[in-house]
């Protein structure tokens, strides 16, 4: 017997990297996610080359749905030229054959970190979510196991005492991203760190949105024409940012949401936070024919 004997020949990764039973277990979770709006769903997360925190959720979410034909776009924070996201999408194209895309219009699935693109989603498109964070309950029940019980009881009453408490200190809600919503009229879930611009993207959208939480090992989703409904009082509305009047230093694209940039002199420009969308906006205006898809705000307004 010799050590040749004993050991079977180099072969290759698996295809997209994850094992088949790792890819067959994030398949049921999402189903059962998608049977069940809003609700989180535990999952035994893989290892991936990247640091828990950095997207290992939603990296895992991807490399289960994605095949050679897939179009891959992926976004940290509206940026597709950002360290995080070209190092997925380049992981995502090695580990799949997948092609990739820096067009929200051409994309079959978009990972994105934080933000929503601001051209409207088909229904034949997937978009995955980064989430640090998926319980919303966190903040006012610490306790995990007391939490999934306030959840299997509806019981969000701590929720909305803590919007409550915000109003009085403050005037006004001052939740700004992951801003708790209601799935489907039963489930509060937190969207991502997405800004509250874009919590309204996900009502009653036409894409099946998927949000995965890697070192917290749950998954929710968000199925297509499904209610997500954020927590607000009836005398007190539901504000997005006042970015409608703002204008890319870069593009000239108003209406849309902003980064802020803080200027030497005190002052603050602004730059479009969907890069691509800007970068779009620029070769319009240098004569290129450039195909626009239609965007959920129009002049800084979501048309109800």
């Amino acid at each position: 017997m010799s050590l040749s004997t004993l050991t079977k020949p180099w072969e290759a990764m698996n295809y997209g990297f994850l094992d088949a039973s790792a890819k067959r277990e994030l398949r049921r979770k999402m189903l059962k996610a998608v049977a069940v709006p809003g609700c989180q769903m535990p999952y035994a997360s893989r290892e991936v080359p990247m640091a828990r925190g950095w997207g290992t959720g939603g990296l895992q979410v991807s490399l289960t749905l994605i095949n050679p034909q897939t179009r891959v776009k992926v976004i940290d924070q509206g940026a597709d030229d950002s360290v995080n996201a070209a190092s997925i999408r380049r992981f995502l194209a090695r580990v799949s054959g997948a092609p990739t895309t820096m067009d929200t219009l051409e994309a079959d699935l978009i990972q994105s970190r934080h933000r929503v693109p601001e051209e409207i989603m088909r229904e034949d498109q997937v978009l995955v979510l980064q989430v640090p964070n998926p319980e919303p309950l966190r903040p006012v029940q610490p306790n995990m196991s007391i939490a999934r019980q306030m959840h299997a009881d509806a019981d969000y009453g701590r929720m909305w005492l803590q919007l409550y408490e915000q109003i009085l200190r403050s005037g006004r809600v001052m939740q700004g991203a992951s801003y708790p919503s209601l799935v489907n009229g039963r489930h509060v879930m937190t969207p991502s760190p997405i800004p509250r611009w874009d919590v309204p993207k996900l009502n009653m959208a036409k894409h099946l949105t998927i949000l995965s939480a890697g070192r917290e090992k749950r998954i929710h989703a968000v199925p297509p024409f499904t209610r997500v409904e954020p927590l607000v009082f009836d005398d007190v509305p539901y504000r997005v940012e006042d970015h409608g009047g703002l204008t890319c230093i870069r593009s000239g694209a108003t209406g849309f949401f902003m980064n802020e940039i803080p200027q030497e002199d005190g002052t603050s420009a602004y730059e479009i936070s969907d890069s691509e969308f800007g970068v779009k906006t620029i070769r319009a205006a240098e004569g290129e024919d450039i195909r626009f898809g239609d965007t959920w705000y129009k002049d800084g307004e979501m048309p109800q």
